[in-house]
């Protein structure tokens, strides 16, 4: 559990917005600070096949999307994230979160057409099966909507939208996963800066980790980097200073 002084990202932020015209939030921006520590912590950016750790050869970070007024979720994978700019991430997450609230996504809608007929029982089984091929194996199965790395490294879904400060991802095997983040509502809180006591706008990001990856050095890493991002999030993007106001 990490909260952070969001000050300076929403700065940076509005910034975007006024020079790109891009809607961005705060969550594409934790999406991509937490690309940049997948990059940085290289083993956190792997998978299990037959419990041997393989490396993923880019950094895709995968978004929960709310569907059917809230009634369903699906997930809209960016890759390569840690390459990409803020507005970037906007901009391809609204695509992809629109092309599935439409009902344009094929793979999705396959994925979800055996689901309406099985028992539970037998559907917990079949999401095994898919995690294992998909996400182990790295395998595609059209029929299926079965896709190599769905869920790439990491889950990002967000609490704070609901008025939530805080709240934890349930571990979920099938997606296969090191790391699943929650981010919170931003809230104007006390913050000690500098020896005084002032009033800063603050965000609560919470991790569900699976320990196969991770040890005390990775979270640390992990840690260190979403720390530095927030203090300085125009390095994101190769700028050694903030902006001119």
């Amino acid at each position: 559990k990490l909260t952070l002084d969001a000050t300076n990202v929403q700065l940076w932020l509005e910034h975007i917005r006024e020079t790109t015209g891009e809607k961005v939030t705060i969550t594409h921006f934790v999406g991509r600070a937490i690309g940049e520590a997948l990059s940085r912590a290289p083993s956190l950016n792997g998978y299990l096949r037959l419990n041997r750790y393989i490396p993923h050869k880019t950094v895709d970070i995968a978004y929960l999307v709310a569907l059917e007024e809230g009634a369903n979720l699906a997930k809209a994978k960016v890759d390569n994230i840690d390459k990409k700019t803020v507005a970037e991430i906007a901009a391809e997450l609204r695509m992809l979160a629109t092309r599935l609230r439409e009902g344009r996504d094929d793979d999705f809608k396959k994925a979800q057409e055996p689901l309406r007929f099985l028992p539970v029982w037998l559907i917990r089984k079949l999401v095994w099966l898919v995690g294992l091929l998909g996400s182990s194996f790295g395998m595609r199965i059209k029929a299926l909507g079965i896709e190599p790395f769905q869920f790439g490294s990491a889950i990002i879904t967000s609490v704070g939208m609901f008025g939530l400060d805080e709240g934890y991802a349930p571990p979920t095997p099938f997606a296969r996963v090191p790391v699943l983040v929650v981010i919170g509502a931003m809230r104007d809180a006390p913050l000690v800066v500098e020896g005084e006591v002032v009033i800063r706008s603050q965000l609560t990001i919470t991790a569900t980790i699976d320990h196969r990856f991770m040890d005390g050095y990775q979270g640390g890493v992990l840690a260190k980097t979403v720390r530095q991002c927030f203090a300085a999030p125009w390095s994101l993007e190769g700028h050694q200073s903030p902006p001119a106001s």
